[in-house]
């Protein structure tokens, strides 16, 4: 992938906020009524979809799985969103602040930070609670955050980023889905195109430079990061919320080929950049087959 200069990069990408850019506290409609018999996303992007057990649930039971395996992304997205802000606060720390390069850091910052706020009040509407990774997850995440910098940041950024571009863009078109979840998901893809653009050069950038070592080390790493990312989108607790068996329920994800199939497809454009990267490889691509990332 070629890149331009970082600052030109930044310049334009700092036009493009201001010419779109929304405060979903504003530009959302929290008091609208919720409509019955919608789904909380596209139904095709359900863990479950596809399968026996799916096919025996009720269509009430589809809904209210559909909502809160939305919230989980959601819940997701909000947890390493606030890993992504302050590594690029690491980042950009001692940085001329007056360049187009880190001024656009912090309006991507500003960005996440209201993004989180959409996304934590778009479940709390829909009356689900919020659902995070576990505890052991979580730690591990202090560590990534705290120490992950350059490719290695930027590229993780990636991971999340574009698998949730992927599947909200079929949500905002989808009129099956709740019209609250169709405008956060409208919102976050519009925005997040800039984000995307700002990591995939920095990744770029910064893996230029890399030994051999450390660029096995990020493999790693990076295989880490994804499979943790992938396997949190769904907490297990929304098969319960929809009165399913767990254990039945993790079952059937877990032999779902249509769900593995949309889970590669939503990470192809991350796997094949990240390649071209030269950071695919080694030990880490089992824990992307695991995870049915490749």
């Amino acid at each position: 992938m070629r890149v331009g200069d970082r600052q030109d990069t930044a310049t334009r990408l700092l036009a493009s906020a201001a010419r779109k850019s929304y405060d979903p506290l504003v530009e959302i409609d929290w008091e609208a009524p919720i409509p019955e018999g919608l789904y909380g996303m596209t139904p095709e992007w359900c863990s479950l979809y596809g399968t026996e057990l799916w096919d025996r649930m009720t269509e009430d039971q589809r809904i209210t799985l559909t909502q809160h395996e939305a919230a989980s992304i959601a819940g997701a997205g909000i947890w390493f969103e606030m890993i992504l802000m302050q590594m690029l606060l690491r980042d950009i720390y001692s940085h001329d602040p007056s360049t187009p390069h880190v001024q656009f850091a912090l309006t991507e910052i500003a960005d996440e930070c209201r993004h989180s706020t959409m996304f934590a009040r778009s479940a709390q509407r829909l009356g689900i609670p919020s659902y995070r990774p576990k505890t052991w997850i979580l730690q591990y995440a202090r560590l990534f955050k705290a120490t992950a910098s350059g490719s290695l940041a930027y590229g993780g950024t990636l991971f999340v980023e574009e698998i949730l571009d992927m599947m909200q863009r079929d949500f905002m078109k989808d009129e099956r889905v709740q019209p609250i979840i169709r405008t956060v998901s409208k919102i976050h893809v519009v925005e997040e195109a800039r984000h995307i653009k700002f990591a995939r050069e920095e990744t770029v950038r910064r893996v230029r430079d890399l030994s051999r070592g450390k660029r096995a080390y990020q493999r790693l790493v990076l295989g880490v990061s994804a499979y943790l990312v992938v396997t949190c989108l769904v907490n297990e607790q929304v098969y319960a919320a929809a009165g399913l068996d767990v254990e039945e329920a993790k079952r059937a994800v877990r032999n779902n080929e249509h769900y593995h199939r949309m889970i590669r497809e939503g990470s192809r454009k991350t796997i094949e950049f990240l390649d071209e990267c030269g950071l695919i490889g080694g030990p880490s691509k089992v824990l992307l087959r695991r995870a049915h990332i490749i």
